[in-house]
């Protein structure tokens, strides 16, 4: 699994960050908007818990991590909420279109050759031929779709935190499961979180077991599979590589809009997805050169620890007894 390239992950990650919520606004029919939210959130981290069994952190997770787990659980409740919220009033491909433009700050962040300044002006351009479509929408819609931006580029930022961090405080090793442990952790945080707000709109689901499937499905499809494979592409891509890729999320939502709501693309639309997909081909170009991954940077830079010293101990010791037990047989020879 972590052999595959690190693109991989975020394709599949965009697929299905707007496939589950697809789904989620033909459920809104029969559950109350902030229901459907509750759904996703609580079946996601009951997925999670059974899987990763993120209790176990408890003993090594160092006060900051606790800090760093609340406040991600908190953002997932607030942005999964308003996410909903808003793709309840405007187009799905608005919603993305919206949430993408906070992580242009991100992505500039991390933006310093022309290359990359070339490649990020080329995916604002195509968010905003994408948003210009839809200004006409309903005032409330647009200020959920915004506040969800804002938790959007939070979560961009504390998952990366998640991923290169471990519970301990340390860098964790390659190939490691330790990113997605934690957010079993904040999945449950959030859940928690979600619950006082939300609860009571989910209740007619449980008396109606096709309904409640289907919200476990759109948890899965919405939270345990793109923030699983968020945290295996986070920990092997810098922050501002992931945060410009993420240009693709308003051309897959424009396309899951059409295909499972009958949302059609006009012009515009398909012209903002062509400058999306321009401004990402380019920065991922091959002949890019994309940094180590940190654990491997992390690794080369850290000083001995005590274990390197005591084995650099024991082979010192046997380079001095092989020594002395050349010259005593030198010695007997003689």
């Amino acid at each position: 699994m972590t052999r595959l390239p690190p693109t991989s992950y975020f394709l599949t990650s965009a697929v299905f960050h707007y496939l589950g919520p697809s789904f989620a606004v033909l459920l809104f029919a029969h559950v109350t908007v902030l229901g459907v939210a509750w759904l996703r959130i609580a079946s996601a981290a009951v997925v999670l818990a059974l899987w990763r069994r993120p209790w176990r952190l408890l003993r090594t997770l160092t006060v900051h991590q606790r800090r760093v787990l609340l406040a991600l659980g908190a953002v997932l409740a607030a942005m999964n909420s308003l996410f909903y919220l808003a793709i309840d009033r405007l187009p799905l491909a608005t919603v993305g279109a919206i949430e993408f433009l906070g992580t242009v700050v991100l992505a500039a962040a991390g933006a310093r050759t022309s290359r990359n300044f070339l490649a990020l002006a080329l995916a604002i351009g195509g968010v905003l031929a994408l948003t210009a479509v839809r200004l006409a929408g309903e005032v409330p819609g647009f200020l959920f779709a915004f506040a969800n931006c804002a938790g959007f580029m939070l979560y961009v930022t504390l998952g990366h935190r998640i991923a290169n961090i471990a519970a301990d405080g340390t860098r964790p090793a390659r190939g490691s499961m330790s990113g997605i442990d934690q957010l079993g952790a904040a999945m449950i945080v959030a859940a928690a979180a979600a619950t006082p707000a939300a609860l009571s709109g989910a209740i007619p689901a449980f008396t109606h077991p096709l309904w409640l499937l289907w919200g476990i499905g759109v948890g899965v499809c919405s939270s345990v599979i793109p923030y699983v494979t968020d945290q295996l592409a986070m920990a092997r891509l810098p922050r501002a590589t992931f945060a410009l890729m993420l240009a693709l999320l308003p051309a897959a939502a424009t396309v899951i809009g059409l295909v499972i709501l009958d949302q059609v693309p006009t012009l515009q639309d398909l012209l903002g997805i062509g400058l999306v997909i321009a401004g990402v081909a380019l920065h991922q170009n091959p002949l890019h050169r994309v940094p180590p991954p940190a654990d491997a940077v992390a690794e080369r830079c850290r000083p001995p620890g005590p274990a390197s010293s005591r084995t650099r101990f024991r082979e010192r010791l046997l380079r001095n007894q092989s020594s002395d037990n050349a010259t005593e047989l030198r010695a007997r020879t003689k």
